[in-house]
């Protein structure tokens, strides 16, 4: 496994992790855990700026409830939060 850097948004860098399996790249995100993949590193690295970026909400949106139920996703029955997380979760 190999250990690098990239050059972030902020005046820091950020910390990956990048091997490969099989035929494709695999790079991870170290502060964030993020993980992604791409058949070739420059593929990898693009799919992993836009993971971290939804991660951090940086980009991206929640679904409207009409979005959902377009899907055939009852809103009402669809929330989060209510109950505890299950112990392999906590």
């Amino acid at each position: 496994m190999a250990s690098s850097t990239r050059e972030g948004d902020s005046d820091h860098e950020d910390e990956i992790r990048m091997w490969r399996e099989g035929d494709d790249w695999v790079i991870t995100d170290v502060e964030t855990g993020v993980t992604t993949q791409g058949e070739t590193r420059e593929h990898a690295l693009e799919m992993l700026d836009e993971a971290v970026a939804l991660h951090k909400g940086e980009i991206g949106r929640e679904p409207t409830d009409e979005e959902l139920r377009e899907l055939g996703i009852d809103p009402d029955d669809n929330t989060t939060g209510d109950t505890e997380l299950p112990d392999f979760m906590q």
